[in-house]
């Protein structure tokens, strides 16, 4: 580590000390040279895969655009803010322990279907009829009957 005063290389750690959260260490440094103290953080740093389009367009995962998809399809359903809140939190997990630096949006949907039919039947059918491109009705019934039947595919 190097000073940021006097730009030494040398500096000593005098002491550690872990957050109350538990997610970030401080360290109290003194450097060699300059004989300055200074404090250091340190904290995990995630990163969020970047999400390859269907047209193979590369795009930053973007939370809001996670949020807003979700709070679409559950306009004016009877869903608690925690519990999109807490779809959210698990979408983003899947997504950080995928070990992928990259995800394909197709990914991202399924992900969000899996949830949105554990919140809400309606809004899980609102956004498959856009996400998968429902043509007719039949594929809008065949969408509830899966629905009905607890998420199993129906049978040829």
């Amino acid at each position: 580590m190097k000073c940021p005063f006097c730009q030494h290389g040398e500096t000593h750690v005098l002491d550690t000390r872990v957050s109350e959260e538990g997610d970030v260490i401080k360290r109290r440094r003194r450097c060699g040279n300059c004989d300055k103290r200074f404090t250091t953080y340190e904290r995990i740093e995630l990163m969020m895969p970047s999400v390859v389009k269907k047209n193979g367009n590369r795009t930053d995962y973007d939370p809001a655009k996670l949020r807003g998809s979700l709070s679409l399809a559950l306009r004016k359903r009877p869903v608690a803010a925690s519990a999109v809140d807490l779809a959210i939190q698990s979408i983003e997990e899947k997504l950080l322990t995928s070990g992928k630096r990259e995800v394909d949006s197709g990914y991202v949907g399924e992900l969000v279907m899996q949830e949105l039919q554990r919140l809400d039947k309606v809004a899980y059918i609102r956004f498959a009829s856009v996400y998968k491109n429902f043509e007719d009705l039949a594929e809008f019934q065949d969408a509830i009957e899966e629905v009905g039947q607890g998420g199993k595919p129906r049978q040829g």
